[in-house]
């Protein structure tokens, strides 16, 4: 399949603002994969071809957040291989499920993560030197199945990191972006391996989606860098709203 010149325009536009969310909160794909099933891309073939660009977004981020200061590279890679036999299982099931439609159970894991964030005891933030033996294995147990949804579908897991990171682990919301694009990485390269095996993916349209998305998560390293927590706070919140009422109510 080959896809007009007005088509990859689109996508680069498209890329700049999932970049953005994704690497602020998260569901950027939410919005990229509706996008190129419009352009009659099989649905299958779209969740993969979306990991090209999600590549280039996150290597962007990850660049920007340690030229800002914010990186702690060891625990970003102990819980990036954790979330790799999730992933790995979750990539390989998503090449053979065609999957017309996971928007309600979509939805609900939002809902859940949304009440998680909301109605979870807020942890003391900003204290990775300092974090609980307990807090640190139950976060790296969970990243197992981060990473089954992360190469499953993509959409939404970085709510399901944020989490994890934020409300199980302790983790301030800025320096938990900063793991999430880190460990997104690690487990989309293996994803993307598998689904370049077993479908024929539009690499092409990925690079042009990924260049949006570079763009994008270098705006969303930034602005959060100088803003802080807060400001990740509120855009998560807001995110979660919209695509939670979105996906229940207008797919």
């Amino acid at each position: 399949m080959v896809l007009e010149p007005l088509q990859l325009g689109i996508l680069v536009l498209v890329g700049i603002i999932a970049g953005f969310l994704n690497v602020m909160a998260g569901g950027g794909s939410m919005l990229v994969l509706p996008i190129m099933v419009f352009m009659g891309i099989p649905g299958n073939v779209a969740n993969g071809t979306n990991r090209i660009a999600m590549l280039a977004q996150n290597l962007t981020a990850v660049t920007t957040f340690y030229k800002k200061g914010i990186s702690n590279f060891k625990l970003s890679v102990t819980l990036g291989l954790c979330s790799l036999p999730g992933a790995i299982f979750g990539a390989y099931l998503g090449t053979q499920i065609e999957g017309k439609s996971f928007n309600l159970i979509l939805a609900g894991v939002m809902i859940a993560v949304m009440a998680m964030m909301i109605f979870t005891p807020k942890p003391s933030e900003g204290s990775e030197q300092g974090m609980s033996r307990n807090r640190m294995i139950l976060g790296h147990f969970l990243m197992l199945f981060v990473g089954f949804w992360g190469g499953f579908i993509m959409a939404g897991v970085g709510f399901i990191m944020l989490a994890v990171m934020n409300k199980v682990m302790g983790i301030d919301l800025v320096s938990s972006n900063a793991h999430k694009v880190f460990i997104e990485i690690i487990f989309t390269v293996f994803a993307l391996a598998i689904f370049a095996s077993q479908l024929q993916l539009l690499w092409l349209a990925g690079l042009f989606l990924g260049l949006g998305n570079a763009i994008g998560g270098w705006f969303g390293a930034h602005y959060q860098a100088d803003k802080g927590a807060d400001v990740v706070r509120k855009v998560l919140y807001v995110v979660l709203v919209v695509f939670i009422i979105k996906l229940i109510f207008f797919s």
